[in-house]
């Protein structure tokens, strides 16, 4: 039986797009914070239409990271705020309303970031 490839960070990181592109996130983006952020190294960063989806997308990306062996350190907000954190150490994920992400407009905020992946 062949051995499965163990995934990187990045892969991982991916994952995390994958999973919030299947609940139908809008506008996500994957940044690279090496060198940038000494507290992780990649964030994703999704939209979600209202505080159903958006728990759907934090349900849904927590559940296939740690399908790839990867646990989440903590988990903030609340789908009715608009804003939900998902850390993984690695990979931090938030998912936003689009009120939220344009208030809090992480990709000016990490604007050094390169993005990896962009899906509209």
């Amino acid at each position: 039986m062949p051995k499965r490839k163990k995934l990187t960070i990045v892969d991982l990181a991916k994952k995390a797009v994958e999973a919030a592109s299947d609940k139908q996130a809008a506008d996500i983006v994957l940044l690279d914070l090496h060198g940038l952020a000494s507290f992780t190294d990649y964030f994703v960063i999704c939209t979600a239409d209202n505080p159903r989806q958006l728990s759907a997308i934090a349900n849904e990306v927590d559940e296939e990271l740690t399908k790839a062996g990867l646990k989440s350190n903590h988990r903030e907000g609340q789908p009715d705020s608009g804003w939900m954190l998902l850390d993984f150490g690695d990979i931090v994920v938030h998912i936003f309303s689009a009120r939220q992400r344009r208030y809090y407009d992480l990709e000016a905020v990490w604007k050094e970031a390169p993005a990896l992946v962009r899906m509209q």
